[in-house]
């Protein structure tokens, strides 16, 4: 390149997502939490975005539930919080003081501020009558080890109290203390999600305490952030690091500077890797994965052109823009899957046949399939944000 940058292509953007995102077969790992630490974050926001993201990753996935399982609710080695974009995600357990410092503690403030104000505005109880709530509500928390919204309001009758929201607007509701104040403390990384209520597939959650951790400054938690996030994701943009993370430009070219990142060229413009990531990365035996709804490699960047053609989009993501179950050829977006009611897994080809696809992939497509079919055994999934090509193909 005239700049004088070490230039990296989309073949090989494509090359370092499949062995870093543990998706070609030779770089699949043994547990969730090798799956975890490879991506730093799964989307929790539908909880089984998770179990299906660590089985598309599993070496053996037959054991994808009950590990997956194992790590969150037993070794508690991974944990479910709040995190960037004040979005759930799974993390390693040890990434949460810095998940914590750096992305979530500016908007605690502002979510505490929100609840404040909403209850004053509705005459509810005021600030120090929450935050005396929200201690005993805490200490009866650490008593029962995990507990639901509604087990803790018997422990603390006064989580019960209801407030209008918005009163006389379109959007009014009526709140419950113990459902918003759950949520502030959340994200205050002071509680985290616990055993849901029925099977992995659940939406609905028990509480627990939040595991301890250091108190980071916040330029070092972000610092470390960035850095994890890169050698996962790098290259990436300017642009795709403030959008995954939620930080101010001026956040993140400080992290960038402090651990030495590389510029690089990309087709869009600059990107950045980790200082000593600059070496050629040879492209894997070719690969297909199914990867599900929200999964963190088609949510990792903004600008998703080099693995997903603009023509596709409008079938694979739901209207708020939320990726659903896609379909992958060598390190591109070519299609989505679906699960029917009866448990077969179906799939379309959306992308021209003339760029690069043929019986090797649809072989390998239908192999990764059966291999999701066969682990997923009476498990039924239906992805929490639905989109036009998974409800077609479950018809």
């Amino acid at each position: 390149m005239g700049d004088g940058l070490r230039y990296i292509g989309v073949a090989e953007r494509r090359a370092r997502l499949a062995l870093r995102h543990r998706l070609a077969p030779q770089a699949r790992v043994a547990t969730p939490e090798a799956v975890a630490d490879a991506l730093l974050a799964l989307h929790g926001s539908d909880p089984a975005t998770v179990y299906l993201a660590v089985g598309a990753r599993l070496a053996d996935p037959a054991a994808t539930a009950a590990e997956t399982d194992r790590a969150l609710y037993t070794d508690r080695t991974l944990v479910r919080m709040h995190g960037m974009r004040h979005t759930v995600f799974v993390f390693p357990t040890e990434s949460t003081a810095v998940v914590h410092a750096s992305t979530g503690l500016a908007v605690a403030a502002r979510e505490r501020a929100s609840l404040v104000k909403d209850m004053a505005k509705a005459g509810a109880p005021d600030a120090a009558w929450l935050k005396e709530v929200e201690e005993s509500a805490l200490a009866a928390l650490g008593r029962l080890g995990q507990a639901t919204a509604a087990e803790l309001a018997r422990e603390e009758p006064r989580l019960r109290e209801q407030f209008v929201y918005a009163a006389g607007k379109p959007y009014e509701g009526v709140h419950t203390v113990v459902t918003r104040l759950l949520r502030v403390l959340g994200v205050e990384g002071k509680v985290v999600r616990g055993r849901p209520l029925g099977s992995w597939t659940s939406s609905q959650f028990r509480w627990a305490l939040a595991p301890e951790h250091a108190e980071l400054p916040l330029e070092q938690a972000q610092s470390e952030l960035l850095r994890h996030w890169l050698t996962a994701c790098g290259p990436a943009t300017e642009a795709d690091l403030k959008w995954w993370t939620g930080w101010k430009v001026t956040d993140v070219r400080r992290a960038l500077t402090a651990i030495g990142a590389r510029a690089v060229a990309l087709d869009e413009g600059t990107g950045y890797v980790v200082e000593d990531d600059v070496d050629a990365v040879p492209a894997p035996e070719p690969w297909a994965a199914l990867l599900p709804g929200l999964d963190p490699t088609a949510m990792g960047w903004q600008g998703r052109d080099w693995y997903l053609a603009p023509e596709l989009r409008p079938g694979l993501f739901d209207y708020s823009g939320n990726v659903g179950p896609t379909v992958w050829w060598n390190g591109r977006v070519v299609g989505g899957w679906a699960q029917r009611a009866d448990g077969e897994i179906v799939w379309r080809i959306l992308a021209d046949d003339g760029r690069g696809m043929g019986r090797e992939a649809e072989a390998a497509i239908a192999a990764e399939a059966a291999r999701l079919e066969s682990w997923l055994g009476a498990t039924r999934v239906t992805p929490r944000f639905r989109t036009p090509v998974e409800k077609d193909l479950v018809k």
